[in-house]
């Protein structure tokens, strides 16, 4: 028999995640997860500086390990059978690279630097550079932040070029151009040896980048040097066309088919960004909001073009035409951190176990059993309008309205105060957080008819969701697949190889369909009402203070 197999990749923030995929059925035939560990040793980065920074050694290491192991599980036969491959990743990651398109960190001199990495997501030490930008942008009579919200975020691509050009003398005469990681790993795939051959994601570039079809592609280079003469020039380093996630980048390489055991043919897809992967992979529709729920959460929607109309959506990450699904608009959304907020309460509770000598068998216990624990117990605690209460910022505010100078807070803690009404009151914030989403999608005019879950936190954890869906107000309906990202990009490669003509095919022929459903408690959901004006306005009262530092400084 002649089968149609496919690849998905899914670059996160701890570890990347193969999946080998048949296209007959959307049948999962073997996965592999392979764990960062450069970045598990805590190299390159400084939480305190909110620095976090990954090696593209992590990337290829992870590609070459993933991609053997699934190959391998599959059968000896199975390599003959792939006809694509796609990649997703996170995002905003950019990095520094020459003219050939290498990442500056794989060139002598520049191993161990950290500005010659990969920055995360997450990595925050460009607010003074954001700020700059914000600042220039309210000065032109084309408004170039239009199309993500109207604010830029520390989170993105131009924010943290040009910090690194600022702080970096060293590594600044060495940077050609800037790249984002789910750009470069499919042009790694094809070969790539020449910077202006690489094929950029329509996603990246306008969720991030500032790309628009209204701008004519990227705003002009006098826009960027005026923010800071230090990106003079680099705009025409960049590009002029952007791709969609259904098209191909190219061929796997002769070296790449090689190291693989994969053919030539074989057919390497445009990547994107994880959540716009995932939204696929979860089988989006038209006015779902589909939210990703891990470390931080993306919210993606898709509206189909003619109904968007003149709509701008204030104060989230951006909508752009062909982002998710090509022929409609994506808009994203989310927050800056989600299951982080869980886990640095977890790292706080676990802080002298770590520190007194515990053996590691009880330490590993406590580590697995900790959370679960606490989510039991919250559960059985009554909430109400005096509960313990909590602000989700930890990592700041990605939407709405994206600041990332802002902090978390925990309020109306006493002496009887205890661990599992703490860890309530975070659970409480961040769905306070993730509903204050779903709140401005309605309030700028775009109807939100219900939710769609992925991810770990939405797989694992029945309190969280249930928690989420009485804040909220909407029935929440969780996909079965464990691995959302990785699917979608399955989709999108069977899509790019021509299995499918377009990916709604792909989803209705691939999707695997949904196990759990959350329905919200009615009267859980009036008390969580007036807890949610709570909410507000001790957040407000954090972002008043937040704006006076800064007006000081």
């Amino acid at each position: 028999m002649n089968y149609n197999y496919v690849i998905g990749l899914d670059y996160g923030t701890d570890s990347v995640r193969a999946v080998l995929i048949d296209t007959a059925d959307g049948k999962e035939l073997a996965s592999s997860v392979y764990y960062y560990p450069r970045w598990a040793a805590g190299k390159y980065c400084d939480a305190k500086k909110q620095q976090f920074r990954q090696h593209p050694l992590d990337y290829i290491e992870g590609l070459t390990a993933t991609i053997k192991e699934i190959l391998e599980l599959a059968g000896p036969e199975a390599g003959r059978f792939v006809k694509g491959i796609s990649v997703d990743t996170t995002g905003s990651t950019p990095v520094a690279v020459d003219q050939t398109g290498r990442p500056l960190a794989l060139k002598p001199g520049f191993e161990e630097d950290p500005n010659a990495m990969f920055i995360l997501w997450k990595d925050h030490t460009a607010i003074q550079e954001t700020a700059r930008i914000n600042e220039v942008a309210a000065t032109k009579e084309i408004n170039y932040l239009q199309f993500v919200g109207g604010i830029y975020s520390t989170e993105w691509f131009w924010a943290k070029l040009l910090h690194v050009l600022r702080i970096d003398e060293h590594i600044r005469p060495h940077v050609y151009s800037w790249v984002e990681h789910c750009d470069w790993i499919p042009f790694l795939l094809t070969g790539g040896d020449d910077l202006k051959l690489m094929k950029r994601s329509v996603c990246a570039a306008g969720h991030k980048s500032l790309f628009a079809p209204e701008f004519g592609g990227l705003p002009p280079n006098s826009f960027f040097a005026e923010i800071d003469p230090l990106l003079d020039g680099f705009r025409d380093r960049l590009f002029d066309r952007t791709y969609t996630a259904a098209e191909a980048a190219g061929t796997l390489s002769a070296a790449w088919a090689e190291k693989l055991g994969l053919s030539t043919d074989v057919v390497v897809g445009i990547g994107a960004f994880d959540c716009h992967m995932g939204a696929v992979g979860a089988e989006i529709e038209p006015y779902m909001l589909s939210k990703i729920i891990g470390t931080s959460t993306c919210d993606i929607m898709v509206v189909p073009e003619e109904e968007m109309k003149d709509i701008l959506v204030k104060g989230i990450c951006g909508q752009v035409p062909g982002s998710v699904v090509p022929g409609m608009i994506g808009l994203e959304a989310g927050q800056s951190a989600f299951g982080d907020v869980y886990a640095w309460f977890k790292n706080i509770l676990l802080w002298p176990a770590r520190n007194m000598g515990l053996s590691g068998e009880q330490l590993e216990q406590m580590e697995k059993n900790l959370l679960v624990q606490l989510s039991e117990e919250a559960g059985k605690r009554p909430v109400t309008e005096n509960s313990v209460l909590a602000i989700d910022w930890l990592n700041g505010r990605r939407t709405p309205d994206a600041n990332q100078a802002l902090d978390g807070a925990i309020s109306g803690l006493q002496l009887g105060t205890d661990a599992p009404e703490i860890f309530r009151a975070l659970v409480e914030a961040t769905c306070f957080g993730a509903r204050a989403i779903v709140e401005r999608f309605v309030a700028e005019g775009i109807a939100v008819k219900g939710l769609i879950a992925m991810g770990g936190v939405a797989q694992k954890s029945s309190f969280i969701m249930q928690t989420m869906a009485d804040v909220i107000g909407m029935p929440i309906k969780v996909h079965c697949s464990e691995q959302t990202c990785a699917t979608g990009a399955a989709m999108f490669a069977a899509t790019a190889a021509g299995i499918f003509s377009n990916v709604q095919i792909a989803m209705k022929t691939m999707g695997q369909g949904f196990d759990k459903h959350y329905v919200p408690d009615d009267q859980r959901h009036a008390l969580y009402n007036t807890r949610y004006e709570q909410y507000k306005r001790l957040g407000g009262w954090i972002e008043a203070e937040a704006n006076n530092r800064t007006a000081a400084h």
